[in-house]
């Protein structure tokens, strides 16, 4: 039985209301729409996105909505001898690879990866100087390369384990794990259970890592603040409170907030934004932004944008705005932070993911992966930050996935987990500066910039979640290297 809600006045209190997607068989002749169910309104006079954001109902619940959860080791290791020795001074990017791959590329360029690889790269030279394949055992679905704000440790996605080893099905961590990995001797160090399948990690407030879950167990968190120095759970949020389904989660500038994308409840927006391509649905229900404040996990903000299911939130240079994407739409589109308000949209390539905003906070770079639309994407696209105008399309490879700019401000670092390639642009020129083949040809998921100083002192110092410990290109405090 369907339900029925009625059209009064502003039609977008309905459209917020509305089943998560209407066939386009609902489609029925134009007439007094007041009277129909809202899946069967024509959708030409569902009303503008203006509407909806004015019309704007909070989803998430008032308040603190913090939760906890408590981490168990399942596994340590000795340590062992280093494969490389770090030089003061030097900087290092560091480079998960797992286990799959685009099925068009060359025969020997294919995936030879049994394992999760864990590769480091002198971010000077573009050379690889080491790289380590865990043992088959330890092998999970690798999307992330998360480095410790001290660059001691990679975290790298790990296996599921259901039993606790006497023979009884025990759910330690039936929906995966986290392997902690020495960062010198690219050894495991630990198998962490953290409540869920770790999908992204990022350093927070130069201490903390922030890691958001693709699913998460019966007790587990879907985003959370994990200190790497103790291997605890500082806090985080639930689907439940937020009002829908979490994807991934990025920290703003200040690193007081977190910016969190939602989507509808009830339906994959992967599979929606998919099906949006292929006519089988002809609408789905708003996406939005949540803005949680960190020091007391409150929802401070929802930002509605008229774009379906974003993989990435990136911040302008001068954190007045923040840019989100579309992949079951093909675009990206610039938010006011303080009025909520859409300054621009633009076409991109098939289904974006990463965004990267370049050294001077002028362009806008969206990695075109084919996200939502049986991942074929590969190029970049490249758009004015201030106008939205089209600059250029790069050439990239298969499954383009995050675009990283180097704490110098000068290169861009985009990962291909089709080709198992990393693509380092100038970002100025937009020029190729190297094409870099990782070991074993394995799938490659975002990374993290590690610098030495003087006295052989680590930090983290750029990954996905952009900048930490003072640099920040952008305005004027780049790592000179």
């Amino acid at each position: 039985m369907k339900t029925r809600y009625t059209l009064c006045g502003i039609s977008a209190l309905a459209l917020a209301s509305f089943a998560f997607a209407a066939p386009v068989s609902a489609q029925v002749a134009a007439g007094d729409i007041s009277k129909l169910p809202i899946a069967d309104v024509p959708y030409e006079q569902i009303t503008s996105f203006e509407q909806i954001r004015l019309n704007w109902v909070r989803r998430a619940q008032e308040g603190n909505i913090m939760r906890t959860f408590t981490p168990h080791v399942l596994q340590t290791w000795e340590p062992a001898a280093p494969l490389f020795t770090p030089e003061p001074g030097g900087v290092y990017v560091y480079e998960n690879t797992g286990t799959s791959g685009h099925a068009d590329r060359p025969p020997e360029e294919k995936n030879t990866n049994k394992s999760g690889r864990v590769v480091v790269i002198d971010a000077k030279t573009y050379k690889v100087l080491a790289s380590n394949e865990l043992d088959r055992d330890l092998a999970g679905s690798v999307h992330t390369t998360g480095v410790s704000p001290d660059g001691s440790t990679v975290y790298i996605q790990g296996p599921a384990v259901t039993d606790g080893g006497d023979g009884h099905a025990d759910p330690l961590a039936p929906n995966g794990t986290v392997i902690a990995v020495d960062a010198l001797s690219l050894q495991p160090k630990a198998l962490l259970s953290l409540g869920g399948r770790m999908h992204h990690a990022q350093v927070v407030q130069d201490k903390y890592m922030l890691i958001d879950t693709f699913n998460r167990d019966p007790d587990g968190l879907d985003i959370f603040l994990f200190d790497p120095t103790t291997n605890e759970v500082l806090g985080g949020i639930r689907d439940e409170e937020l009002g829908g389904a979490t994807y991934t989660a990025y920290p703003d500038p200040s690193g007081e907030y977190i910016y969190v994308l939602m989507e509808p409840a009830g339906f994959s927006a992967h599979t929606a934004a998919g099906q949006m391509r292929t006519g089988d649905l002809r609408w789905i229900r708003p996406h939005w932004v949540s803005k949680v404040r960190l020091s007391d996990w409150t929802v401070v903000r929802e930002y509605p944008y008229p774009a379906y299911r974003s993989d990435w939130v990136q911040f302008s240079a001068d954190g007045k705005f923040f840019y989100v994407n579309g992949s079951g739409d093909d675009k990206a589109v610039k938010i006011n932070i303080e009025t909520g308000e859409v300054v621009w949209s633009q076409a991109t390539g098939p289904g974006p993911y990463g965004i990267e905003v370049n050294g001077d906070g002028t362009q806008i770079w969206v990695a075109d992966k084919g996200e939502a639309v049986s991942t074929f994407g590969r190029t970049i696209t490249v758009i004015n930050a201030e106008t939205g105008k089209h600059i250029s399309t790069l050439p990239s490879a298969y499954k383009i996935d995050h675009v990283i700019l180097s704490p110098n401000g000068k290169e861009i670092w985009a990962t291909s987990n089709g080709e198992g390639k990393l693509w380092v642009y100038d970002g100025d020129t937009r020029k190729i500066l190297s094409i870099i083949d990782l070991p074993g040809w394995g799938d490659a998921h975002g990374l993290a910039f590690v610098a030495y100083d003087d006295k052989g002192v680590a930090r983290t110092v750029a990954d996905q979640g952009d900048f930490h410990f003072g640099i920040d290109p952008r305005n004027g405090k780049p790592l000179v290297y």
